[in-house]
């Protein structure tokens, strides 16, 4: 694994209640160059992801405030990368996370090279979008702000509404936008977003699609800015 410069570190919270795990994480990523921040609690992640994090290590099976409800308050004000540990692979778990705000899960027990490796790439992906997404588009009734990665929604009186969307709702709507009418299926797209090497199953696609579907007509965009296309996949439809 190429080992991160001091001039490129990235602050790393891990949050494990087993000390040993936390630790073991912690001199790891620390021999490859980023800062590491451990928090063996809930209370404890919520209070040291206050000074900001640029990814997040998190367990979910902790006692008291578990790794899902911790994932769901950091999104309240943390737009990172968000990397489940787990030993649960029920798709139902998988689908929680991700409905909770993650962008990844890692099933317990990884390789330390491999788990680095995710990292590194979703980081890769973050600088990526940043560089390639300084640009904004305007629909009808919406304004995509790629840099900022935002998405507005103008109100009938000409006000704007914002959408909350996770980091990984924000990934679909820019993959899809930015080439309105193209149609890409499941595996394209959890491909696209997720990444190559990311693990899981692209049937998670379609709980995410819902999700984003219902935000933006919640924000009153309407249900139409995203067709299926029965069989193949998904297209960009708002105009």
């Amino acid at each position: 694994m190429e080992r991160v410069t001091a001039a490129s570190t990235r602050k790393m919270l891990i949050v494990d209640d087993e000390r040993d795990i936390a630790a073991m994480l912690a001199d790891y990523f620390s021999m490859e160059g980023y800062e590491t921040v451990v928090a063996n609690d809930g209370s404890a992640a919520l209070a040291r992801a206050e000074s900001g994090a640029d990814i997040v290590l998190l367990d979910v099976n902790m006692p008291g405030m578990d790794g899902f409800e911790v994932c769901r308050r950091l999104r309240e004000h943390l737009a990172c990368p968000i990397i489940f540990l787990t030993a649960r692979v029920e798709d139902v778990d998988q689908l929680d996370g991700f409905a909770a705000g993650a962008d990844d899960y890692v099933l317990k027990p990884f390789s330390l090279e491999v788990l680095g490796r995710r990292v590194a790439a979703h980081l890769a992906r973050e600088n990526r979008v940043r560089e390639q997404g300084s640009s904004v588009k305007f629909f009808e009734r919406l304004t995509i702000d790629y840099g900022m990665r935002t998405v507005e929604v103008r109100g009938d009186r000409g006000e704007a509404v914002p959408v909350e969307l996770t980091r990984t709702e924000f990934d679909i709507i820019a993959l899809l936008s930015k080439s309105p009418g193209r149609v890409f299926d499941r595996d394209l797209i959890y491909q696209r977003v997720w990444g190559w090497d990311a693990t899981g199953d692209s049937s998670i696609v379609r709980e995410h699609m819902r999700r984003v579907r219902k935000k933006l007509a919640g924000a009153g965009a309407g249900d139409d800015c995203i067709e299926t296309v029965w069989g193949v996949g998904y297209r960009w439809v708002a105009k």
